[in-house]
């Protein structure tokens, strides 16, 4: 199997430590899918021509991450910066949003990409990457898409974006099961084939078209919680869419994603930087 990430990057920068990690959805499942066995993995996305996008080319190589359609522009790479609390859950404090380059530009994507896509078996990207308007050239695909929390999106929202996926990832701490059920069926309705809720320290609850599965945690010292979501679904998508075996799928996400939680940054490579 063979992903592709389209969208979002940053470095997290660990303001304590004086150190950035690379990171971002699109990215990290990208990096996550080839950990897992993908034979082949790439991102897509727009970066500035500073020293964190330089980190972020430089640690894609060290991943085996092909960047040949990234985007490389003059101006700021995203950086969030990041503190990790007692329990070990990462805290946003800060994003460069209004002046980073992805948010001042849009990646269109045309047929040479198009043509680079179609290499590809799955294609991942998310509610941070902006890329609504291509999803139609890219429907032909699979498509995994995750929308984060639910501050992030609303009805309309899933309307615009489900038609097109095949998978659909939500953050989804304290929901009860009734309120899973309900906005797994809704989004069931607009064609998505495969819904799964993580949330956090509860048991990751998961539809296959109506068929239900339930993951509980492994228990594991947690050193930082950065990236432990997108090692799920990086996993995920690399198991299930070799087996079709949703409960090993499932288990063996979840082991995974626990490793991750076990060291700093989302998949490591940190460098100190005054930022």
């Amino acid at each position: 199997m063979k992903l592709i990430g389209i969208g979002d990057s940053v470095v997290d920068y660990y303001k304590h430590q004086g150190v950035m990690y690379p990171g971002g959805n699109a990215l990290n499942v990208a990096v996550f899918a080839r950990r897992n066995g993908a034979s082949g993995a790439a991102y897509l996305g727009i970066i500035g021509e500073d020293e964190p996008g330089e980190h972020i080319l430089a640690s894609l190589a060290k991943e085996q991450v092909d960047a040949a359609r990234v985007r490389v522009v003059k101006g700021i790479t995203g950086v969030a910066t990041v503190s990790v609390n007692e329990e070990g859950d990462r805290v946003f404090l800060a994003l460069n949003k209004a002046v980073r380059v992805q948010s001042l530009l849009k990646l269109n994507l045309g047929d040479a990409d198009l043509e680079y896509i179609n290499g590809f078996d799955l294609i991942h990207t998310s509610i941070n990457s902006d890329l609504e308007p291509e999803l139609g050239k890219l429907r032909h695909k699979p498509i995994s898409f995750d929308f984060s929390t639910a501050n992030r999106w609303n009805r309309e929202y899933l309307h615009l974006v489900c038609p097109h996926l095949t998978y659909a990832f939500f953050s989804g701490s304290g929901w009860t099961r009734t309120e899973i059920e309900d906005l797994c069926g809704f989004v069931h309705k607009l064609g998505v084939k495969v819904v799964g809720v993580t949330r956090g320290s509860q048991a990751a609850v998961f539809s296959e078209q109506g068929k239900w599965y339930e993951q509980i945690p492994v228990p594991a010292k947690v050193v930082d919680t950065m990236g432990a979501g997108d090692s799920f679904i990086g996993s995920f998508l690399y198991h299930y869419h070799e087996s079709q075996d949703m409960t090993s799928a499932i288990e063996k996400a979840t082991a995974f994603a626990t490793s991750v939680c076990g060291y700093y940054g989302a998949f490591g490579h940190g460098k100190e930087i005054e930022l």
